[in-house]
């Protein structure tokens, strides 16, 4: 039996989805917590399709079972453990024979196995266009150093919805935004990890995104997401720029020298050759708050002119004197529900 890409999901909470596709495919993106169990390596699918199209269906297959054969008891004995009641779940790219002859062999050795309809190419079809869905969005925007993640957070505890754009890529959006982080995803990995958050999102209750650029790092938002999140209604707080340089002390001081250097580097043009050597001076001096008031000066005058650009979009001004992340979510809640019907 094949399933749909909406109940294959929803089964996959109980049972678990085998992504019979190759290393390297799934390397490069596959549905968040599924397991690869491939029916081929990297290079012996190359051999196969290879041979598929220079001498047919026929032969690409016998040269495939040839690959396949001696590895069949190790596939069986793996699918064997991950199972749950018995039953499992089975895709690869398009729905057809890899994903269909790993099910034969599931099933054979007692297990029930079911496969994904047109394949892991179908479930990325859904998640993009998830994105399109006519969710209720809500941008909070500020300048560099108010906190934004933070206040986002502890919105979220106090039950506002919040998609953590900035968590899921691993980087907080800036020259900066990969020290101390994770490793990035892949972006195709980005986007399904995000689309897994996404769909879980209450469709009624406004959802809550962090102002970001499209690039983030080494992954892009998607452009239908970032073209929504720029005609989307914002919200912005207001950090005094003395508070917001001492934040960007307390994130980045402690973190690696060198890195933060190369940083400074890459936006180095932007901020002129006269700032660069003063802030890499400072660096060096281990005097933090000057380099983080340079950099303010470069991030303030961009993110202005980003807002600039949105005059016709509503917003609400929220100004704060604190940058206690607390504080400012309930500032941001109360002035949202007392203010919403002017951005809707």
């Amino acid at each position: 039996m094949a399933y749909e890409i909406k109940e294959f999901l929803e089964l996959g909470k109980k049972y678990p989805i085998v992504d019979v596709r190759t290393a390297a495919e799934f390397e490069q993106g596959h549905i968040p917590g599924a397991y690869n169990i491939p029916l081929f390596s990297n290079e012996e699918r190359a051999v196969v399709g290879t041979l598929y199209k220079n001498s047919g269906k026929i032969d690409a297959t016998i040269k495939g079972l040839g690959f396949v054969g001696p590895n069949m008891v190790k596939f069986a004995q793996e699918a064997r453990k991950l199972a749950v009641d018995k039953k499992i779940l089975v895709h690869c790219w398009r729905g057809g024979m890899r994903s269909a002859s790993m099910a034969w062999l599931f099933n054979t050795v007692g297990l029930d196995a079911q496969i994904l309809e047109g394949g892991y190419k179908s479930y990325r079809q859904y998640n993009r266009a998830s994105f399109d869905r006519p969710y209720k969005l809500v941008i909070l925007g500020g300048f560099t150093g108010s906190g934004k993640t933070d206040i986002l957070k502890e919105m979220n505890k106090m039950g506002a919805q919040f998609v953590d754009l900035e968590g899921i890529a691993h980087h907080r959006g800036s020259s900066f935004g990969q020290i101390g982080q994770q490793p990035q995803p892949t972006n195709e990995q980005f986007e399904n990890n995000l689309a897994e958050v996404w769909l879980q999102q209450n469709p009624v209750q406004a959802i809550w995104l962090e102002d970001e650029s499209k690039p983030m790092g080494r992954v892009r938002l998607m452009d239908n997401l970032y073209a929504r999140m720029r005609k989307t209604p914002f919200v912005v707080i207001n950090v005094p720029r003395d508070i917001r340089a001492q934040r960007l002390v307390v994130d980045y001081a402690s973190l690696n020298q060198k890195l933060l250097e190369e940083a400074l580097l890459r936006i180095g043009p932007r901020l002129g050759g006269l700032n660069l050597k003063e802030s890499v001076q400072a660096l060096h001096d281990k005097d933090f708050l000057k380099v983080a008031n340079i950099t303010l000066d470069y991030y303030d005058k961009t993110y202005g002119y980003g807002i600039e650009n949105r005059k016709d979009i509503k917003k609400i001004i929220v100004d704060t004197n604190t940058g206690d992340p607390k504080e400012n979510a309930q500032l941001i809640l109360d002035a949202f529900a007392k203010r919403q019907k002017e951005l809707f």
